[in-house]
């Protein structure tokens, strides 16, 4: 079986750890990847061939990494329809926008599996699109680590967005000093996604704990309003061995463990760093270790990978295999 994977990248900040899990999904899945960038209002010539019936050809399957639900409708190309798909995928990584879902996925039979972030909304996604919907969570490559250090000289690193009582770097590194802590702020941003994601992951491997909160504690013009979601600042910390100290958001019940995240005022910085003082003075390099195992155990993106190779009908896929047995080892 031939593996097409078409990535539609959205603009902005924060895509860096997608970007990668795309160069994943092509290395270990043994696919051919197509980037596109997202350009906004879906031509009129797109939508119209995404209307189409799909032609069913030959041993290719397609995969589709969509940042969001709109981001489908790229699916529609003269290369979906002839010679066609045997098999077709999604996996939608922004799937809580669900009122967003392209036409083309709406229109039954363009997609055999659509893998999604929320698993709260398989029901919904299974009514609207009349496909099989499968959860897929954000995870995190936990094998780009080799080992963890013994030290973590920062008490507690901010990454990405905050509630405006933690959202000065400044004023939050005076408080967290006058009480004992060390703080850092945000990772400096690189153009580069690849360096920035290599930045931030440099800065989780020097914390103990992480700042980050909901998006309902914590919303921005980007975020939905309603609805709350993990997304790869907690998988990411997690897959350093840094716990979460913030506000997590409900899904985080299905995902983590205990110890994984902490609760934290988003409104008192005050009392919030008095918290975090608390478990600092817990805290032991076997804390680190502990997370580290876990998300080995069930947040690395290649767990994802598989569900999505099984329903693809992909097989003999040795470096997937390989990769996969390494997580089942346990660190030294």
């Amino acid at each position: 079986m031939t593996l097409d994977i078409l990535y539609i990248r959205a603009g902005g900040n924060g895509w860096g750890p997608i970007d990668q899990l795309a160069d994943l999904t092509a290395r270990l899945l043994e696919g051919n990847l197509v980037t596109l960038q997202d350009q906004g209002e879906v031509s009129i010539s797109r939508k119209l061939l995404g209307q189409l019936p799909r032609h069913r050809s030959g041993r290719r399957a397609l995969l589709v990494l969509a940042s969001n639900p709109a981001h489908l409708a790229y699916a529609a190309r003269i290369r979906h329809l002839l010679p066609g798909y045997r098999t077709t995928a999604a996996w939608v990584i922004d799937s809580f926008w669900s009122d967003r879902i392209s036409r083309m996925a709406r229109h039954r039979g363009h997609f055999d599996h659509i893998f999604i972030t929320d698993r709260d909304l398989q029901d919904e996604w299974a009514s609207t699109t009349g496909t099989q919907i499968h959860w897929a969570p954000w995870g995190t490559d936990t094998l780009a680590i080799d080992e963890l250090p013994t030290e973590r000289p920062v008490d507690l690193l901010r990454i990405g967005r905050q509630p405006a009582a933690w959202d000065d770097d400044r004023r939050t590194a005076e408080a967290a000093a006058a009480v004992g802590l060390t703080f850092e702020g945000r990772p400096a941003m690189d153009p580069d996604p690849a360096v920035n994601q290599q930045n931030v992951r440099s800065a989780l491997l020097r914390s103990k704990f992480v700042l980050a909160f909901s998006n309902l504690v914590s919303p921005a013009d980007y975020t939905h309003p309603t609805r709350d979601y993990v997304t790869g600042r907690w998988t990411d910390a997690l897959g350093t061995g840094a716990a979460v100290i913030g506000t997590a958001p409900v899904s985080a019940e299905y995902l983590f463990w205990p110890g994984a995240t902490a609760e934290i005022s988003p409104y008192d910085l005050s009392h919030g760093l008095e918290r975090v003082r608390d478990l600092a003075l817990m805290w032991d390099p076997s804390k680190s270790i502990a997370n580290w195992i876990r998300a080995r155990e069930s947040l690395d993106w290649r767990w994802r990978l598989r569900d999505i190779s099984e329903s693809l009908g992909l097989v003999g896929l040795a470096q997937l295999d390989r990769e996969l047995s390494q997580l089942n080892k346990k660190p030294m």
